[in-house]
């Protein structure tokens, strides 16, 4: 890695990505984060895995050729189990970073044994996350309600966290949770903690909502750290779009004093 900051390249199809963006916020420093929200292809979820994997290769060598990145962060589940491996396989020498809902840590937090997983109907139909899930399912006695959320990053990207439309999706999806005694709830996309509270209502319970932002920030610390990187200095954060965008849910995230620049790819 070169001496100067850590050059950081952040992707999601739209403003999720933003909820491990603004982990990273806590934790690094010395460093410069770029996050392109590619909303030209939002949502990835509802997309197939050979086009998933097209956008994440397009992407990355937009990173590459325009800002010398030394990490990529895969801010999203369904683009995770789409492409992670194959980026790998093309880049070894980049710190590479995917995420995966976070099933081990709710199978250990629960206290009921009943684990609720919101997510896109691309990542319950993953390889990546069957395998993850039966892995997991053998090793301890857990029940897992798996409820996919069609049109829930739709709603948030418009900016309808708040929306009586959006509740009524939340209510249909928890209602089965909340009825068999569900107490950790695993957030398997980076657009749900913006729901959070929203989840928290309908299922009228201690919760434990589980999201992975925090987990990437301290892996990228670490392995960043593996490659001489200090954790001084500031931090600098550029932010690109592919298509219109959501500003409030922006200033929301990381402040409104961040430009936002249309890019095409």
């Amino acid at each position: 890695m070169r001496s100067d900051a850590l050059r950081i390249g952040v992707f999601d199809s739209g403003l999720g990505g933003l909820t491990v963006v603004q982990a990273m916020i806590r934790l690094i420093k010395g460093a410069q984060i770029f996050y392109i929200a590619d909303t030209k292809h939002a949502p990835y979820g509802e997309k197939t895995e050979e086009q998933i994997l097209q956008y994440a290769f397009d992407i990355t060598a937009y990173f590459l050729q325009k800002h010398n990145i030394d990490a990529l962060i895969i801010a999203c589940n369904t683009a995770t189990s789409a492409a992670v491996k194959a980026l790998r396989e093309k880049y070894p020498e980049l710190i590479i970073i995917g995420t995966e809902p976070g099933i081990k840590p709710a199978m250990e937090q629960t206290r009921t044994g009943k684990v609720g997983v919101l997510a896109t109907p691309a990542t319950l139909q993953g390889a990546k996350y069957q395998q993850l899930a039966n892995e997991l399912a053998m090793q301890k006695d857990v029940t897992l309600f798996e409820q996919a959320c069609p049109g829930l990053v739709e709603q948030i990207e418009q900016g309808k966290i708040d929306h009586p439309q959006t509740q009524e999706m939340l209510e249909g999806w928890l209602h089965p949770m909340r009825e068999n005694d569900v107490d950790t709830v695993v957030l398997g996309c980076t657009h749900y903690p913006l729901v959070s509270d929203m989840i928290k209502k309908i299922m009228q319970r201690e919760l434990n909502l589980i999201h992975t932002g925090d987990a990437i920030a301290k892996r990228l610390l670490s392995l960043g750290k593996n490659k001489g990187h200090r954790n001084e200095g500031d931090l600098q954060i550029a932010l690109y779009s592919t298509d219109d965008i959501d500003r409030t849910i922006i200033s929301r995230l990381i402040g409104g004093a961040i430009d936002l620049k249309k890019i095409d790819i």
